[in-house]
């Protein structure tokens, strides 16, 4: 008996691919937002790179009117009293080096102060065994709870005790030490760290103050520079307290500057040129620092289970 084979052809049909719509709605979205995001920068830079003259003339043009590079000479103070009046500018000037070199090394000293001094608290919540610390931590945390402007007031009567008004460690001072946030930052990541590590460096002879150093600083080098980075862009961008305890040249910061040359109106009005582009000097290096460590800035808060 025969058999019977009998063989059937298929057609494959091509599959359709449905226009993705909800991510061409989630990208556009996400390109209205940088948009918005970046266009005060651009307005910005827009307004720097125009004259006073053209600016009162055609405030809406997008573009720089009568393009011109004068408003950051008068920031850098490269132009004299009379070119600057010529441009529209107060004349009065601006020392923006020092201001700059004020601001550095505030921050400078701000951040490795509270770095240096968060981390070893934040070892101590983590990982010293002492009666209290739970309840000491939930007080230290009540401190994020606290508006800065309520310290303001003791900050500046405990700085004039010390005579440290119009000094650069008076404006410092207030902030150099502990911080509830880097505290609590640190510690969660302090928390992650295996035990095990720890228990064979003590194996090996290493007291607690050697392992701090040896072992547990060099592994928790990524969020302690995610850390300097939120933290120096925080102090950089400070304004209220400096502008409370700082009077002269010597002790006055890039921002307290900054308003101090807006003040500095012309008869002809405000500097809006010279203005700009000393605000955009002063965010430049804040916005390049951002950006080089914005990938690890995300990830360390991300593994430290930050919300």
């Amino acid at each position: 008996m025969a058999a019977v084979t009998t063989t059937t052809s298929t057609t494959v049909r091509p599959v359709r691919r449905r226009f993705p719509f909800g991510r061409a709605a989630a990208w556009t979205v996400m390109g209205l937002i940088v948009l918005i995001t970046l266009l005060p920068f651009y307005w910005i830079l827009r307004t720097a790179l125009s004259t006073n003259a053209g600016l009162n003339a055609d405030p809406t043009n997008p573009l720089p009117v009568d393009l011109t590079t004068s408003g950051f000479e008068r920031a850098l103070g490269m132009q004299s009293a009379e070119e600057a009046v010529a441009q529209g500018g107060a004349g009065g000037g601006l020392d923006f080096w020092r201001y700059l070199l004020n601001s550095v090394l505030v921050s400078t000293l701000i951040t490795g102060c509270q770095l240096f001094f968060s981390a070893m608290a934040a070892y101590a919540f983590s990982r010293l065994r002492w009666r209290g610390r739970d309840a000491v931590f939930g007080l230290f945390l009540a401190g994020m709870m606290v508006p800065t402007i309520f310290t303001l007031l003791p900050n500046f009567v405990l700085i004039k005790q010390l005579h440290l008004v119009d000094t650069l460690l008076g404006i410092a001072l207030p902030t150099m030490f502990m911080a509830p946030f880097a505290v609590f930052f640190l510690r969660q990541f302090f928390m992650n760290i295996p035990q095990e590590v720890e228990e064979a460096a003590l194996l090996d002879g290493a007291g607690k103050i050697k392992i701090f150093f040896r072992v547990v600083l060099p592994m928790a080098s990524t969020p302690i520079l995610t850390l300097g980075v939120l933290t120096y862009i925080t102090s950089w961008n400070d304004y209220f307290w400096p502008l409370m305890v700082s009077y002269s040249d010597s002790s006055r910061v890039l921002t307290v500057a900054l308003a101090i040359f807006r003040a500095q109106t012309p008869a002809t009005g405000v500097d809006w040129s010279g203005l700009m582009a000393a605000t955009l000097i002063a965010a430049l290096p804040m916005l390049v620092l951002f950006a080089c460590f914005a990938r690890r800035i995300v990830s360390s808060i991300g593994f430290t289970g930050i919300k």
